[in-house]
């Protein structure tokens, strides 16, 4: 499996248990969504390693307590903490084209109602309530808010996210 292929569901935060239990941080808005995995990949060596999931438990906040088949001492379950967590971007939701997923949009070409071509996505910044979508306008960094209707259309075979700034916010950057 390549990374391209995936998204990253969150990471495994520390051990739970002496029997290689691990706790699974789901950096997800649902993780409801994902009670029921029964394999998973984490990242070790810069390679997408396949897991099958014996059970998981939800937990507040986020958390899970897993248990992976072959990972069953508190040895074996040192070796993928703090490793990054991926699943096949099969198992996304198909959205409609006024939301996206934060990681499918990097690279995307964002289209402002007034300005035209703004610059490339890089990131979607969370700091705490607040969301940013990070633009690369020629090597300037310009922070648009995401708040409700920002996006017009997540045009995806086109690459282009098109939305409609705050009156006045681009005009300070640009």
């Amino acid at each position: 499996m390549k990374k391209t292929d995936c998204f990253q569901l969150g990471y495994i935060a520390k051990l739970h248990g002496f029997k290689g239990e691990v706790s699974l941080f789901m950096d997800v808005t649902d993780p409801s969504k994902y009670a029921s995995l029964d394999a998973l990949f984490i990242e070790i060596d810069q390679q997408l390693i396949p897991f099958f999931v014996e059970r998981i438990k939800l937990k507040n906040k986020g958390f899970a307590a897993l248990k992976l088949e072959g990972v069953d001492t508190e040895e074996e379950a040192r070796r993928i903490l703090r490793k990054s967590v991926f699943l096949p971007n099969t198992l996304l939701e198909d959205l409609d084209d006024k939301h996206f997923y934060d990681h499918e949009i990097v690279g995307f070409e964002v289209i402002d109602a007034e300005y035209g071509s703004v610059g490339e996505a890089e990131d979607v910044i969370e700091l705490g309530p607040n969301v940013l979508l990070q633009v690369n306008a020629k090597g300037q960094e310009i922070l648009i808010p995401l708040i409700p209707g920002l996006v017009q259309k997540v045009d995806r075979a086109n690459k282009k996210l098109h939305v409609e700034a705050p009156e006045g916010l681009l005009s300070l950057y640009l």
